[in-house]
């Protein structure tokens, strides 16, 4: 009877221990009680980042779980290590990167309770600062959700302030160049005044984005969204809500919206659906032309769609593909667009004006339109683009969608940038045991002229131009990084700023412009 007695003593102590360390564990459980109140109850956002698989991107797990355990330095994120275990940690880690389970909603009503205005911002009669307002960068600092306001004469920071978790998609600048325009991943899009060097408001309209695009006149911002499946348009005066598109394609199936692309000759955003083999147009222009919002498709012999006409502002023409396309680069005057091909061996092109594909352009190895770039070569328009997953660049020819040559790199690559000024062409690698590297590129004879290492074994990523096209700037891609200045002529650096994490950098004049060699 004892040793009945002892033996089921081990056997409730063991359950016990069991019990506790699944209490312990249990991701759900810590969560709600150490993180909701910040990120809310449903892992969709508060004061800080929605904490779900499609923000949190490509973030690993381990990463995740040393930002649990040692917070995030100037921030509001504290570190738990002596709070939680670190089988707690771990398991909060995996959590936050699993599915919902659900699909989220975000209406116009959610995105007018989420704005936030700052109550100290004054606007400026003229810009705060002595620096040229035309040549001035916004760099974004992933490394710490900052961004630094950069006069791009002197190379001189002249403001740093913090962003929102995850930038995505660039920064987009009003037509004068005094405001600028940001969105996070998890669908903040902010405001900020240069002059004043404020924030002025922000509203959350998405809850996991792609990009934004603002319209030629900066009247209107438009936001991809993953989730919910929509396109908003905001009222870049003021972020108030002018339209909402469900993005379901010509036979009412859902998709997500992957891009939006500012048009500006057209007067329009382009904008492509993740899901749907269809691009859609919308009229930014209050006296556009009358559009059908639908094209003609057979669903079944015999049977074809009903075809409506809008006209005006946010009028919507749809353009039928044979398949989904990925990833744009346009010809400068917007007649064309290339996208790249699901099975990422071909690049598509359309024409913006008959609204169909035209041609195919052989591209294997996953080319990186989004980064590419287009110059006059022998008298005709080339575009140059990378490969993610070959080291190559391919040059094609925008009359005839002819690759009239390929380049052999040291490895994929990412970023491309050139300017009108320039005769060079600078190419990253990024990606693999080069992404050290940095080719320069002669835009006449297609050859490489220099292989720069800014840092050996240190990534190095993103080129961009001042205004001129005398200096181009290259992001030293690491936590302890730097933003380096070359004199694009001699190909020498000229100065080394300390950054952190620097990713984009982003010319005033160049964006506004559409600067030949900057990505638009």
């Amino acid at each position: 009877m004892k040793r009945r007695i002892v033996t089921s003593s081990f056997i409730l102590i063991a359950a016990l221990l069991v019990l506790g360390a699944k209490a312990r564990s249990e991701p759900a459980t810590i969560y709600a009680g150490q993180c909701a109140s910040c990120h809310g109850e449903t892992r969709l956002g508060g004061t800080g980042p929605a904490l779900i698989p499609e923000t949190l991107g490509r973030m690993k797990a381990d990463a995740i779980a040393d930002t649990i355990r040692n917070g995030r330095v100037q921030t509001q994120m504290p570190a738990f290590a002596e709070t939680l275990s670190p089988e707690d940690i771990e398991a909060l880690a995996a959590y936050v990167k699993s599915p919902l389970g659900f699909a989220p909603q975000w209406s116009e009503a959610d995105i007018a309770a989420s704005r936030i205005d700052n109550p100290d911002y004054r606007p400026a009669n003229k810009p705060l600062f002595a620096a040229d307002p035309m040549n001035l960068f916004i760099v974004v600092e992933t490394g710490d959700h900052h961004a630094t306001l950069l006069d791009g004469d002197r190379f001189e920071p002249i403001a740093r302030f913090p962003t929102r978790f995850a930038l995505h998609g660039g920064p987009k600048y009003s037509p004068d160049g005094r405001f600028v325009y940001f969105m996070s991943r998890d669908g903040w899009v902010t405001k900020y005044d240069i002059w004043s060097m404020q924030q002025v408001a922000e509203v959350r309209a998405g809850l996991n984005s792609r990009n934004i695009a603002l319209s030629r006149d900066g009247r209107h911002i438009a936001v991809a969204n993953y989730l919910p499946n929509t396109l908003v348009i905001l009222s870049a005066q003021d972020l108030s809500v002018e339209r909402i598109f469900e993005a379901v394609d010509a036979k009412g199936a859902p998709s997500r919206v992957s891009a939006v692309y500012q048009a500006r000759p057209r007067d329009s955003f382009i904008v492509a659906l993740k899901d749907a083999p269809e691009l859609w147009e919308i009229a930014t222009d209050p006296d556009a032309k009358p559009v059908h919002t639908g094209f003609v498709h057979s669903f079944e012999k015999g049977m074809e769609e009903a075809l409506a006409v809008e006209k005006g502002l946010f009028a919507r023409r749809r353009i039928a593909l044979s398949a989904p396309l990925d990833d744009f680069f346009f010809s400068p005057d917007y007649s064309n667009l290339i996208g790249s091909s699901r099975d990422g061996d071909r690049g598509v092109v359309v024409n913006l004006h008959v609204g169909r594909e035209i041609a195919e352009i052989p591209l294997p190895g996953l080319p990186h339109l989004g980064s590419g770039i287009s110059w006059m070569w022998q008298g005709r328009r080339v575009m140059a683009t990378p490969h993610l997953k070959e080291a190559r660049i391919s040059i094609i020819a925008m009359d005839d969608w002819s690759v009239v040559k390929t380049i052999p790199t040291f490895g994929p690559g990412f970023f491309m940038r050139s300017h009108d000024n320039s005769e060079h062409v600078w190419a990253d690698v990024f990606f693999g045991p080069n992404r050290d590297v940095m080719h320069v590129i002669d835009k006449q004879t297609l050859e490489i002229v220099a292989t720069l290492r800014p840092e050996p074994g240190k990534t190095a990523a993103h080129v961009e131009f001042d205004r001129n096209g005398r200096h181009a700037l290259v992001s030293l891609w690491e936590d302890d990084g730097a933003l380096i200045v070359y004199d694009d002529k001699t190909l020498k650096e000229i100065k080394r700023l300390p950054m952190r994490k620097p990713s984009g950098k982003y010319n005033v004049w160049n964006k506004i412009n559409f600067e030949d060699g900057t990505s638009h």
